[in-house]
């Protein structure tokens, strides 16, 4: 049985936690860190967690919102850090220890406990970013918060996902009229900036097939984005209620969500 849950979603840090289970066994991998060690901490008690339950931190790119605490919190709690080797050269420390350090790239698969860790590139403004599918064997997860665009490449990598964690982060509208500076919003806008609501749809249906049953919309933007707006996009895709569609929270994310 594979679950996830959300941390916390937006500007202003973003974690999500998988967890999967095979008889005995229990295996959980966080994706991000984006919080201070005191916040992940109680953000992971929320989920009824604590750090010695972590089994792995996947960071998908170096960007203060994702990597966070990482290097200290997996330092601290001897947790194993896993990211691009991109990523590792922005952030990285000489006095981090090399043993807790998994460096991967796109397209390899990562056996790690109960779980099945399938990184792949994204166009993000950042150096190497992955973004993740995991599979407990039986179902497949994709989460993939931080992207400007999606080449046919990403909606391979997300083909037959029984959840997609997927990056609203905003209404071209609402961005363009807003109060973000022009160079702000076409480095948004472009290519290796977020995903808009419409491209968000544009992707979702290249994704979609009958076996997907859960879609979780996130990274919205708390100025330039409604959590009724990015509702609104998805369901059309999928011809659900604006309801069916869940929207992670900057604070409070969402509730564990069981994939079998």
């Amino acid at each position: 049985m594979m679950r996830f849950c959300s941390l916390g979603s937006g500007s202003g840090g973003n974690s999500t936690l998988i967890e999967a289970s095979q008889g005995i066994t229990t295996t959980r991998v966080l994706i991000d860190a984006g919080f201070s060690e005191r916040e992940l901490t109680k953000r992971l008690a929320r989920a009824g967690c604590t750090p010695a339950d972590i089994d792995a931190i996947f960071i998908t790119h170096e960007h203060g919102d994702h990597v966070g605490c990482a290097l200290k919190f997996t330092q601290r709690h001897r947790i194993p850090l896993v990211t691009s080797r991109g990523s590792w050269r922005a952030v990285g420390s000489a006095d981090f220890d090399a043993n807790l350090l998994h460096v991967t790239r796109s397209g390899e698969v990562i056996a790690w406990g109960d779980l099945e860790l399938r990184p792949f590139a994204v166009p993000h403004d950042a150096n190497e970013p992955l973004q993740l599918v995991l599979s407990d064997g039986d179902s497949r997860l994709g989460v993939i918060t931080d992207l400007g665009c999606a080449p046919a490449a990403v909606a391979d990598a997300l083909q037959a996902c029984q959840a997609l964690l997927l990056e609203c982060n905003h209404d071209e509208g609402l961005l363009r009229s807003g109060t973000y500076p022009p160079v702000l919003q076409r480095r948004i806008l472009g290519t290796h900036g977020h995903l808009s609501n419409e491209a968000a749809a544009d992707l979702l249906s290249r994704c979609r097939h009958a076996g997907l049953s859960t879609v979780v919309a996130a990274h919205l933007s708390e100025r330039n984005n409604t959590p009724a707006l990015a509702r609104e996009a998805l369901a059309a895709v999928l011809g659900s209620a604006a309801d069916d569609i869940r929207v992670a929270d900057p604070l409070l994310g969402f509730e564990w969500l069981a994939m079998n």
